[in-house]
């Protein structure tokens, strides 16, 4: 079974008990929606529960996601690694695990990542770009409620550290909707036809980014 929230499928899996009267419902670490109820209830009664408590469930998912992100595991480019500490002075990732000392500086290796890979990415971008547009200066820093800043008059686009912890795909978008507001230095639709040509899939890559 799955539960779809603002486009997104999450599993739903549930277990039945003899001795649970209530049904329970909490999100996993991995984003599975976990249901517990007395094994009467049927698969039907479960889903309209389901589908009636989507706004408390989208917060137990905005609430886990915010977990995933803080816990001790490592993010990098939207992939989640287990941490191994190491006498190692550097960072050295495995396919699943990345060893490193717990004095290294994550902060200090993710500025230093963001200034390489950023600017890849936005080279690419702007090369590819549909309009005609002067070349941004980049800049990268830590905050808290924006992905993305254009300050249109400097020509600057400030970028989100945190962006170093998220699929490419995020990256990519935000860097288009920063690029097309050197032409449309707001959100009008021709704004937003701009960054459709740019990035087809920016509503869908939207939405996701809200749950975050």
């Amino acid at each position: 079974m799955y539960l779809v929230i603002n486009d997104i499928s999450y599993p739903v899996e549930i277990e039945k008990k003899k001795t649970t009267k209530n049904t329970y419902i909490r999100v996993k670490k991995d984003l599975t929606i976990y249901v517990t109820t007395n094994t009467f209830s049927s698969d039907k009664s479960i889903k309209k529960l389901l589908e009636e408590r989507k706004t408390a469930i989208l917060k137990m998912i905005e609430s886990q996601q915010v977990k995933n992100i803080n816990n001790s595991d490592f993010h990098y480019l939207g992939k989640r690694y287990e941490i191994v500490y190491t006498n190692q002075n550097k960072i050295i990732f495995g396919e699943h695990k990345v060893f490193f000392n717990r004095e290294v500086d994550i902060d200090k290796f993710y500025k230093k990542e963001a200034k390489r890979i950023f600017l890849d990415h936005l080279n690419q971008l702007y090369n590819d770009f549909t309009y005609e547009i002067p070349y941004p200066s980049l800049r990268v820093r830590k905050m808290t409620s924006r992905w993305g800043v254009c300050n249109t008059k400097l020509k600057v686009i400030t970028l989100n550290l945190e962006l170093m912890k998220r699929d490419p795909k995020y990256l990519d978008y935000v860097i288009v909707h920063e690029l097309s507001h050197l032409i449309h230095p707001n959100h009008s639709s021709e704004f937003w036809h701009l960054v459709e040509e740019n990035c087809p899939d920016y509503k869908r890559i939207r939405k996701e980014m809200k749950a975050f």
